[in-house]
Order: structure tokens, then sequence, then C-alpha cells
């Protein structure tokens, strides 16, 4: 199994140095109810504006679901799916437009991100991996999966145990090799005014 701790500049928890997005999952072994159950408690209780808690989730299981998790894998980019397919658990973030007192959720996306987020480290905790996916085709899912209008599909997640890179297309195995990089912390983190290194 390939390790790839984030290479940090100040120490961080050992949950964020550790976790990243393979595309390696072991197709034999399933995500058990007790872990799925516990991934979703950890997505439950992430940080909302208000407690609003402006996501659903839909979750195919491919050991319980097969044709059901089959549909979601046809909603990923043909990239994705060079790779998700031993990947057992398929989850789909989506996102409210508006809180129940019609007014827009400006925050929405930050905290479904949130709980996606919180998802994705309780993985890491359990020994799982996962990996968030932009490229899939939204209307489709919403289509497939009767997501209301009023809802946006955001991010789809494969979850798996991981497996060797061996496992991998010469094409994946490439892009799974590529060491893990972030710009600097200057780059990114400005005090007192934009651009103003921290």
């Amino acid at each position: 199994m390939l390790h790839k701790p984030a290479v940090t500049s100040a120490p961080i928890n050992d949950l964020m140095t550790k976790r990243w997005s393979t595309r390696a999952f072991d197709a034999s072994k399933p995500v058990t109810s007790t872990e799925l159950a516990a991934l979703l408690e950890a997505a439950r209780w992430a940080p909302s504006a208000n407690n609003s808690q402006p996501w659903r989730f839909l979750v195919w299981n491919k050991a319980t679901d097969e044709a059901s998790w089959r549909r979601a894998f046809e909603c990923l980019a043909p990239g994705n799916q060079a790779w998700a397919g031993n990947a057992p658990l398929l989850v789909l973030s989506c996102v409210a437009a508006t809180a129940p007192d019609g007014k827009p959720y400006r925050h929405g996306g930050h905290d479904t991100g949130m709980a996606t987020f919180s998802l994705m480290l309780q993985a890491v905790e359990l020994g799982l991996a996962a990996h968030a996916m932009a490229g899939f085709n939204a209307d489709k899912a919403r289509a497939e999966f009767g997501v209301p209008a009023e809802f946006t599909p955001m991010t789809m997640v494969a979850i798996g145990h991981q497996a060797a890179p061996e496992i991998l297309t010469d094409d994946v195995r490439a892009k799974e090799l590529v060491p893990r990089t972030r710009r600097a912390l200057a780059e990114t983190f400005f005090a007192g005014a934009w651009g103003k290194g921290a």
C-alpha cells in the first residue's frame, strides 16, 4: 500500500497528514455496515451556519445493491470510471439552495464541503480511503436518483480500502505516484490585507 503523508511546514493532526486521494481501491474488501454508520455520523455532526445542515447524501453500496451502485458509477466521468470501479462505496453530496424560510443558503456549499470532509477524515480514522470527485454528470445523477430541484449535486466520493498502485493502468498509476504538493503559506494566507503574507 502506498503512503503519501503530507510534508507540512508546521505539525498538524495525523488524520490530515495521512489523508490523500488514492485511486487504488481493493474490490475484494467491502465497507462494513459499522464503518458506513461511522462515516455518515461524522458527516452528520459537521458544523453549519445556524445549524442549518443544508446537506443531503446519497449512498450506494456495491455489496448490498450492486445495480444502484452501477447506475451511480455510470454517472462518473470516463477518467474517474477508469479507477473508481473497485471502490465499494460511492457517495454523492447535495446542497439545498435555500433555507426553510426561503432565504438563500449563502454558506450552503461551504457547509456541505465541511460535512463531506468530515466523512473523509472519518474514513482515514477507520483505515479506509476516500477520493472526492468533481468529474461526474450532475444532471444524470439528478434524473437517475430523483434529486429534488431545490438541491444541487456537488461531489461524488469513492470510499473503500486502499490497494497497491500496481492494480491501476499505467496512466492512472502515474497520477497515483505523483508527490503531493501545496502552495506555500504566503501565497494563500494573508495578514491584514490581500497579498501580505501571514
